[in-house]
């Protein structure tokens, strides 16, 4: 899984090793992907490091070696990884801030996805999950860049679960909602209680239940759902 080292990453990784998966956690900061797999070690799940940045395929390349030279088969991956995101108005936006977003998004997923296809293609099994989010769905105004990209990563994903599928190699989309983790702990508490009084649960979702989401793409039962996209929010956009 790609940025795996924390965030939504903890509860992810933590779904699937709880699951019965071995782990491969992939961040960019090695004292992150470590401390991650150790705490899932310790907790009695399987994982190792693979330290890498994915937007890079040379670093891809030698982040798959390393785990196949590990002996283990590759045969999920789940796309998880971002550049830092800002809030900015179209007429202040730069290409530099747009291109760090399709780098995320975009240019990360294809990279992984190649690196792995030729053993998901020669073992007729491969599970592709893309971590987007609900703007595409909402189309947030200050997030134009990030909404284009989050866009364009569920586009990609719907046309490869066309073109996977003869494959036995399902690519399915999870869209979570504004989930609070570390990254988020100097916003305003308005701007959080602002959000929570748009959920229609009434209480925020947590990185374990975008984890869940993920186990069941990865699953077996789940073969025959391909191209789709499960929004994870509490019932804030209901389709």
């Amino acid at each position: 899984m790609t940025g795996a080292g924390g965030g939504l990453g903890r509860g992810i990784t933590d779904a699937l090793a709880r699951a019965g998966a071995t782990v491969v956690v992939n961040d960019i900061d090695p004292s992150r992907a470590t401390a991650r797999v150790n705490e899932i070690v310790e907790a009695g799940g399987k994982a190792m490091a693979g330290v890498g940045d994915v937007t890079d395929p040379v670093s891809v390349d030698a982040l798959f070696a390393e785990v196949e030279a590990a002996g283990a088969n590759i045969d999920t991956i789940i796309l998880n990884a971002t550049a830092p995101q800002r809030s900015v108005s179209i007429d202040e936006e730069d290409w530099a801030y747009h291109q760090s977003m399709v780098d995320s998004f975009l240019k990360a997923p294809l990279l992984v996805t190649q690196r792995a296809l030729a053993r998901m293609k020669a073992t007729g099994f491969g599970r592709i999950i893309n971590i987007t989010s609900e703007v595409f769905e909402t189309s947030e105004p200050g997030s134009s860049a990030y909404v284009a990209a989050k866009g364009a990563q569920i586009g990609w994903s719907r046309s490869a679960a066309k073109e996977l599928a003869e494959f036995g190699i399902t690519v399915n989309t999870v869209a979570p909602g504004f989930i609070p983790v570390e990254r988020h702990k100097d916003l305003p508490q308005q701007v959080l209680d602002d959000y929570l009084d748009t959920v229609p649960a009434g209480r925020w979702g947590t990185p374990a239940e975008i984890g869940w989401a993920c186990v069941y793409f990865a699953s077996t039962e789940a073969a025959f759902v391909s191209g789709q996209t499960l929004i994870v929010n509490g019932g804030r956009t209901p389709h």
